[in-house]
């Protein structure tokens, strides 16, 4: 084993890590026991720029990037999480888990995994964590528009009549079909205060990708953020042993079902209004990213992630 290897710095604790990267026409590399990545420049001399993995989250690579078996198994050993994605960082692809490239262990905790599976088997128990988890979502949201700078610069705040209305909802409902129809009519409230807000007309339209108006920029940015918020939460839950074959509220059908349900926490908080603002402003592409990861990080998005499954495992153990 090298001296440069036995040097390596620790990794830092997933819930504490402070990069994510989005990258476009890069191949990433293990050069010089570094990871690394260069740009297709077209130059004499090629220029190579680092990545901290013992401090990153995840990697999502875009359009025509690759990246090299050495440097995947280094990325792995580093517990970092790596998506292959579409232009803007939507829409997703990759050959594992549907949502990222999980880095496999041996020593993944398995406690966790093993409390939700039997809370999972039982109907009345996975409803009532999907209660738990869209009431939080109603927590978080309140808490961070009010200290939103920009929404309150704009006069945006919740509905009180929206939400107390999707308070009931939850507590009546029967299955998560009615919960997922709750949440619908949530999210569109939530879309109509934004639009107002920000003085421009909206609607939601998924994969669309077109920048004519800032109506669709601001769908576009939703995309992209949102494919953000699911990667802290697949960091999450594999950190935490849980598969993301479980969910309690979306995509029963689907291998990544569990990501959206907890990416969801931070969505309608964070990625939500910075899209409707980025817009607004004329913001790019790299300048929204920035802005949302700044967001998370000083939101301590992983913590929170890592902190609320921990607590919900403890009150169905």
């Amino acid at each position: 084993m090298s001296d440069l290897r036995q040097q390596r710095s620790r990794a830092l604790m997933l819930s504490k890590r402070a990069c994510v990267f989005y990258l476009e026409r890069v191949k990433v590399v293990l050069k010089d026991d570094r990871i690394v990545y260069l740009t297709d420049s077209l130059q004499p001399v090629e220029h190579f720029y680092n990545i901290p993995e013992k401090n990153t989250a995840f990697l999502l690579l875009g359009k025509g990037s690759s990246i090299t078996d050495a440097a995947a198994r280094r990325l792995a050993e580093s517990n970092v999480m790596v998506g292959f994605c579409g232009s803007g960082g939507s829409p997703l692809f990759s050959a594992l888990d549907l949502t990222f490239l999980a880095p496999q262990s041996e020593y993944r905790p398995t406690e966790y995994m093993q409390i939700w599976m039997k809370a999972w088997l039982q109907d009345d128990v996975r409803l009532l964590m999907a209660k738990v988890l869209l009431l939080e979502r109603i927590s978080i949201v309140e808490t961070s528009w009010k200290k939103n700078i920009t929404l309150i610069q704009h006069g945006i705040t919740l509905d009180s009549v929206a939400k107390q209305r999707f308070q009931q909802e939850i507590e009546n409902a029967n299955n998560q079909t009615e919960l997922l129809a709750a949440e619908g009519r949530w999210a569109k409230s939530l879309y109509k205060n934004l639009a107002a807000g920000f003085n421009f007309e909206f609607n939601r339209e998924e994969g669309k990708a077109s920048h004519d108006s800032m109506r669709d920029i601001a769908n576009n940015y939703l995309d992209h953020g949102n494919y953000i918020a699911y990667g802290y939460a697949a960091v999450t839950l594999n950190g935490m042993g849980i598969s993301f074959a479980l969910p309690i509220l979306h995509g029963k059908t689907r291998r990544g079902g569990l990501v959206f349900d907890i990416a969801d926490l931070v969505k309608d908080a964070f990625v939500m209004p910075q899209a409707f603002a980025s817009a607004k402003f004329g913001h790019n592409q790299k300048e929204f990213r920035m802005q949302l990861i700044e967001t998370c990080q000083d939101n301590d998005v992983l913590d929170y992630m890592f902190n609320f499954i921990s607590e919900a495992c403890q009150k169905i153990k």
